[in-house]
């Protein structure tokens, strides 16, 4: 994957911190390892020509203007498609390329605001709570990845590129199905869930003698799986418990009553007993414990890389696994215009002499 930079500055994403590490940035390493990054002034019609040309090789191109900017700067899908009508070109901003919002600025915040998202995160009665990763920003990419992959399956089949429009907002709204379906059917705004599900119980948080478990007793076997473990058959004869309906209309009282008994004995004795009965459990991992999980280590989602200013940085692995290519390395994020003179002689075959030139008109 070739990123393309504006020369000098690069991405606002290399200045966002602290933390730095040397001069670079925690933020921009985390989303940019194995990438390849190239600078090209595309305010320069030098420049637009040389993004053009490599347009013209390239199977997919992804920007994220806000709507307008790639057609006033020359780059947008009718022009680009000109060169290589195969191209499957997708746009990503924060609300899309139509509607009243469309030349509004997104950011994660905004989105997550927008969405619902903060209303129903948090404890009930607290100030909207924003997720603590970036929500807003993530599903985008994701619904693009998926929308380029089906693009390119079905230019398989007639040969044609298509052209992709992801709005974050878009995006968020659709992760926020059910919550959207308890208003559908309702008409009650949800609260925020806080530390339980509102529709199933047990299925939460909970405290232990030493620190904080989840419960997840999603059906009325787990339900008696769970009260065996506590040795609780007071509960499962409880008729205000019976079904699961009962059980969360009276959820204060039955999470005080799990509470008592929990405390009793430190989380990793109940996660034993817990887990080897099947009752879906965990404890609640801080970022230092997830590092050190041996499951996480075991699927290689813990991965390191050496940056030239930075030394050796952890960021976190790929999650897809695709046969022999699970296994490839991970490259660090690049520094600003590491890979432009390889990228323009591999993709273009430019002369050294070709490239000093566009250097020298400030073109890279």
């Amino acid at each position: 994957m070739v990123k393309v930079e504006i020369p000098g500055r690069g991405d606002d994403g290399r200045h966002v911190g602290p933390p730095f590490k040397g001069s670079e940035s925690a933020f921009f390493i985390s989303v940019n390892r194995n990438k390849k990054s190239l600078t090209l002034n595309l305010k320069s019609d030098c420049g637009v020509e040389v993004l053009k040309r490599l347009a013209s090789k390239a199977d997919v191109l992804v920007e994220n203007y806000r709507p307008g900017v790639a057609q006033r700067l020359g780059i947008d899908y009718e022009r680009v498609k000109d060169v290589n009508p195969a191209i499957v070109y997708c746009s990503i901003s924060g609300f899309g390329q139509t509607g009243p919002y469309r030349e509004r600025a997104g950011y994660n915040f905004t989105v997550q605001a927008l969405s619902g998202v903060m209303t129903v995160s948090g404890m009930p009665g607290t100030p909207p709570h924003p997720v603590g990763i970036s929500l807003g920003d993530i599903p985008a990419g994701m619904f693009a990845a998926f929308a380029i992959s089906t693009a390119l399956l079905e230019r398989m089949r007639t040969g044609h590129g298509q052209y992709i429009d992801i709005g974050m907002l878009d995006a968020l709204v659709a992760m926020m199905e059910y919550p959207l379906a308890r208003f559908g059917m309702t008409g009650v705004c949800p609260p925020a869930i806080g530390q339980y599900n509102p529709s199933i119980t047990p299925f939460g948080v909970l405290e232990t003698a030493d620190r904080s478990i989840v419960l997840a007793a999603g059906n009325d076997k787990l339900w008696g799986l769970l009260c065996e473990v506590l040795e609780r058959p007071d509960l499962l004869e409880n008729p205000e418990y019976e079904t699961n309906p009962l059980r969360t209309r009276n959820r204060a009282s039955l999470y005080a009553e799990l509470t008592k008994t929990l405390k009793t004995r430190p989380a990793n004795e109940w996660l034993d007993a817990l887990v080897e009965a099947g009752v879906p459990a965990a404890c609640v991992s801080d970022v230092s414990d997830v590092f050190s999980d041996p499951q996480v280590r075991a699927r290689g989602m813990v991965q390191r890389v050496v940056q030239p200013q930075a030394g050796e940085v952890a960021v976190a692995g790929c999650p897809v696994r695709i046969g022999e290519s699970s296994d490839r390395a991970f490259r660090p994020a690049p520094q600003l215009g590491e890979h432009t003179q390889q990228v323009l002689r591999s993709w273009l075959d430019m002369t050294d002499s070709e490239i000093d030139g566009l250097r020298a008109g400030e073109v890279l």
